[in-house]
């Protein structure tokens, strides 16, 4: 196995410093988390480790040996492999063809076709991976299971150390365990992997050591068993994380009804019965499967209602929504909410220019209500991170000025310190007389943000809880029995 150290490493892009000689060592079999908020230089630094970028001053020894990269493939041949979040894969081949893409195995002057898929299905055994056949269209896999084969596309190429860069953010919450298994797998191989993420859940259930980069400097290297995650929130950002959960709404700041359903009910959902009010922050909780995102597409009318009582309107599509005052920030906002190629000002004026019928508010105003931090507003939205790209669906809604708005998974793929943004940001809204629905996977967000929580299981509400309740007692409730679920709500 080998042994990696990065000493003093510096990096500048158009005479701007992102790197400031910056330390980095993973051992064999280790799990070491890099985080740090977006901008902090995680990912050049692990770009020069792969070879995708030459560092401007510092070295890179493996086991002791200086290397200097100009390439990935001489990375890839001392035993270095990246995995980027956006997947290099062909969808229309096979597995065994994109693990041997470019490195096919040639028997009489013709691709050999049976040691390609022989040793495809030899790494496959050796991760446990027996769902996974080697002859399998990549298309035809989920996304957990295209990760496995960018995994594998790596081992075929002998590497030792794989670095992962926010191997995640693509995935569906029951996916994340499959993925827990398979790094837990490799390191017990001994292979040293550099984890990159912003979820601290998961950097603190895997990693043995913390690398924070902030403002592209090494601010601290923590062994995970030794500290907690406010210390690991202060070096990232500079304050405690009890900061990132504005106080909660007071019983007086909680206003009138704006949205009440009685016994709603569709395909997915049956007996929903929930009430909106101005000023309040109602949460939603529920395992993957249970309804929430079918529960917040009926209430904005993605997929209606079919029966039951949703009043003062019940829509039949996200257009009638929309012109009632109802918003819904959706859970990929690259697929549903975004135009990439277009600019911000673009971006923030889709829905009033589409749909609302409204004359558009000053877009200036509205982006620095958002704290949105870009070149300007003829900056194309794909070159922002996640979470300013966040701040632009937002902006994108606020400008059509609902009275209701829901968020399905409100910071999924942002970092610390703009999860902190988002998060004042809605508690200001509800405080200005919005009716806010959030939907979350992150207990800690859910249970920080929320004046109540509703759970839901087997398309239902389980139950309600009040502001503050624990994660216990909203698992409970979320693994509910279904001949049961509901009769508490």
């Amino acid at each position: 196995m080998l042994t990696v150290s990065m000493q003093d490493v510096s990096k500048s892009f158009l005479g701007v410093k992102v790197l400031h000689g910056v330390d980095l060592d993973l051992r064999p079999g280790e799990v070491h988390a890099l985080v740090g908020e977006n901008g902090a230089g995680k990912s050049t630094l692990m770009k020069i480790l792969a070879g995708e970028y030459a560092p401007d001053s510092g070295t890179i020894t493996l086991d002791g040996t200086p290397h200097s990269f100009g390439h990935p493939q001489q990375a890839q041949a001392a035993g270095i492999g990246l995995i980027h979040q956006e997947f290099a894969l062909l969808p229309h081949r096979t597995v065994a063809e994109n693990v041997f893409l470019g490195r096919e195995p040639v028997r009489r002057g013709l691709v050999d076709r049976r040691a390609m898929e022989r040793r495809t299905a030899e790494l496959l055994a050796e991760l446990d991976e027996t769902g996974i056949r080697p002859r399998t269209l990549v298309k035809d896999l989920s996304v957990a299971r295209q990760q496995t084969v960018e995994i594998v596309k790596a081992l075929a190429s002998d590497v030792k150390v794989l670095v992962m860069d926010e191997p995640t953010a693509p995935l569906a919450d029951h996916e994340v365990e499959l993925l827990y298994a398979l790094v837990r797998r490799l390191a017990a191989r001994g292979l040293g992997i550099l984890y990159i993420s912003h979820r601290l859940r998961e950097v603190f259930d895997l990693s043995a050591r913390i690398t924070v980069l902030k403002d592209g400097r090494r601010v601290a290297t923590l062994d995970t068993a030794r500290t907690t995650t406010d210390e690991v929130v202060r070096a990232m950002v500079g304050r405690e994380l009890g900061s990132y959960y504005p106080p909660r709404a007071r019983p007086d700041e909680i206003g009138a009804p704006l949205l009440t359903v009685r016994g709603g009910g569709n395909d997915r959902l049956r007996g929903i019965g929930l009430t909106l009010r101005a000023g309040e922050i109602t949460g939603v909780a529920g395992l993957q499967g249970s309804g929430r995102t079918a529960l917040v597409r009926a209430l904005f009318g993605a997929t209606p209602f079919t029966a039951g009582e949703m009043t003062p309107l019940r829509p039949g599509s996200p257009r009638q929504a929309i012109r009632g005052g109802i918003a819904l920030v959706t859970e990929d906002r690259k697929a549903e909410g975004l135009a990439l190629r277009q600019s911000v000002r673009d971006n923030a004026l889709l829905v009033t220019r589409a749909v609302a019928g409204r004359t558009p508010r000053d877009v200036g105003g509205l982006l620095e209500r958002v704290r949105l931090r870009a070149r300007g507003q003829d900056q194309e939205v794909q070159y922002l991170s996640g979470g300013n790209q966040q701040k632009v669906v937002i902006a994108k809604w606020l400008a059509a000025g609902p009275r209701v708005l829901l968020f399905d998974e409100p910071t999924r793929g942002v970092d610390v310190g703009a999860k902190a943004a988002i998060h004042t940001l809605v508690r200001e809204l509800a405080r200005e007389g919005m009716a806010v629905l959030i939907v979350s996977s992150e207990l800690p967000e859910l249970i920080g943000m929320s004046d109540r929580i509703l759970v839901m299981a087997h398309g239902t509400l389980a139950g309600e809880l009040p502001a503050g309740a624990g994660e216990e007692d909203i698992m409970r409730l979320a693994t509910s029995d279904p001949a049961t679920a509901g009769e508490a709500a």
